[in-house]
């Protein structure tokens, strides 16, 4: 069965295929750093899309990117329909892996990454996360196949650490593999070198080398 690509970016391996990893952007949108998270994958050896939730519309400010992120709260089941499609179009685009699929979710886009690999199990098996967490919420993993990997900032106004705490219980009673980072003198977004005032590159240099590391092997960091 044919899927057509949703809206989006897509990244490929010079190979032309690879394992597939699903990237959720932030609440500033598909911007520039998101594609180059891609395109990092794919040179990596990953075939990479990360589905364009604001359908060409990208923050540039905290203030333009709350108004976007509102639309997402506003349109939840509408985003996480369009995630699942934009898994499903992965699936049939990237090789065969008994790895499975993978997702790296940043901040807004983590808490989608959380709920889809409970709710794609058969798709996910390797989730990334980079500060962000699914709040208080304290979810039920008991459906989910993955092992998880997340990359948390020390000084987080956004993600408090009793959210990572949470988490880590909750992931932890489900029985489900993780290994959670803390970056020391970082603070939210320290991945990102569009978000100048807090981009940390060692510590975005040392993450994305876990990151790397990690699909690779997920069950041996």
């Amino acid at each position: 069965m044919t899927h057509p690509q949703p809206d989006g970016f897509l990244a490929l391996p010079a190979t032309g295929t690879g394992p597939g990893v699903l990237v959720l952007h932030a609440w500033w949108g598909l911007n520039e750093t998101i594609k180059t998270v891609c395109t990092r994958l794919a040179d990596a050896g990953f075939v990479a899309f990360a589905p364009d939730l604001y359908h060409g519309k990208v923050a540039k400010t905290i203030a333009e990117a709350e108004v976007l992120g509102g639309t997402v709260d506003a349109n939840y089941l509408q985003i996480k329909a369009e995630i699942a499609e934009a898994a499903q179009f992965l699936h049939a685009k990237a090789a065969p892996s008994d790895r499975g699929q993978a997702v790296i979710g940043f901040s807004l886009g983590a808490f989608f990454a959380l709920a889809l690999a409970t709710e794609a199990p058969e798709y996910i098996r390797s989730v990334v996360l980079f500060y962000g967490t699914e709040g208080t919420m304290g979810s039920d993993f008991s459906n989910s196949r993955a092992d998880y990997l997340g990359h948390f900032a020390e000084n987080d106004e956004y993600e408090p650490q009793s959210n990572v705490d949470l988490l880590a219980e909750s992931l932890g009673r489900a029985g489900r593999p993780l290994t959670f980072y803390s970056y020391p003198k970082t603070g939210h977004w320290f991945f990102e070198p569009n978000v100048t005032q807090a981009y940390n590159p060692a510590a975005a240099s040392l993450a994305w080398e876990r990151t790397l590391a990690f699909l690779n092997h997920p069950s041996t960091l």
